[in-house]
């Protein structure tokens, strides 16, 4: 078996996370490769360095050791290429991680093929004549020159919603746990297929989230104040900047992502035990 390493240093005890899921993955026989700008860091472990691309093209699996926000940033080439993916928790929530630090000896089930598989649904978003790929979803908001904006949200030729607020969240199940759900939206298991749309602070009193099929093609129409602006977001990256009467489009993307869950159960774990308690201030107090 061949894995690719794809850590982010930036976070916390990530390079003794990685040092240490090296070490146990290379005494089960696995080979590893990492990015070529790694090399100064983990030159002395016996890894083979290259362009993430041929990384990612070279693998069987792709090994990410962060937070989700690491995940996001190889999902595309990884659903692009058929890879599968074992994310390493190393932030404050990591829902799509199957693994924390404690976790890290179950890394020799990877090798003997035993664990489950959930297949994710992503978004293709088309904004401006350019084409995007969302895990997580697209948020289109008001933009801070834009004091209100009014949004019309239809399916085909059929009007879903015409509101006047801050935004709109096209999320998958996937992203169901992300901004959806600090905007009220529900709480989705990961591997269904569904395309949610919540509403951003609405003018309305009737404002609710809504699950709409996979098969659903999605379009959000812009109405703004001359000289102002929306964002197009997607999975956290800012890709357009749009004003009045612009359309985004949303629909499911042929590319489908499968994330690696090796400890069983980790979803539902995560809920439990990240969601339903308090987190932690940066001195270890409470602050919920």
């Amino acid at each position: 078996m061949k894995a690719y390493i794809f850590p982010n240093l930036d976070k916390n005890n990530s390079f003794e996370y990685t040092s240490e899921a090296c070490e146990i993955l290379h005494g089960c026989g696995v080979e590893l490769s990492m990015d070529i700008s790694y090399r100064s860091r983990f030159g002395e472990l016996d890894i083979r360095f290259g362009s993430h691309s041929d990384c990612i093209t070279d693998c069987d699996v792709v090994i990410v050791i962060g937070g989700d926000g690491t995940i996001l940033k190889c999902a595309k080439e990884a659903a692009a290429g058929g890879k599968p993916i074992l994310g390493i928790n190393c932030g404050r929530l990591g829902f799509m991680a199957s693994l924390e630090h404690e976790d890290l000896d179950m890394l020799r089930k990877l090798p003997e093929h035993n664990y489950s598989v959930s297949p994710r649904m992503l978004l293709n978003v088309r904004a401006e004549g350019k084409n995007y790929t969302a895990l997580n979803d697209v948020v289109i908001s008001k933009s801070d020159d834009c004091k209100i904006a009014d949004f019309k949200v239809s399916k085909g030729n059929r009007t879903i919603s015409y509101i006047r607020a801050d935004g709109v969240i096209l999320s998958t199940a996937t992203g169901s746990t992300a901004y959806s759900m600090s905007a009220g939206g529900p709480i989705i298991e990961p591997d269904m297929q569904c395309i949610e749309f919540t509403q951003m602070c609405a003018h309305s009193l009737f404002a609710r989230s809504m699950i709409l099929s996979p098969s659903s093609e999605i379009n959000v129409k812009l109405h703004c104040k001359e000289g102002t602006h929306a964002l197009v977001n997607v999975d956290g990256n800012v890709v357009s900047r749009i004003t009045d009467l612009a359309e985004i489009r949303i629909s499911r993307s042929d590319l489908t992502l499968d994330i690696i869950d090796i400890k069983g159960g980790s979803f539902f774990s995560s809920i439990n035990e990240k969601l339903m308690q308090p987190l932690k201030g940066f001195a270890g107090d409470s602050i919920i």
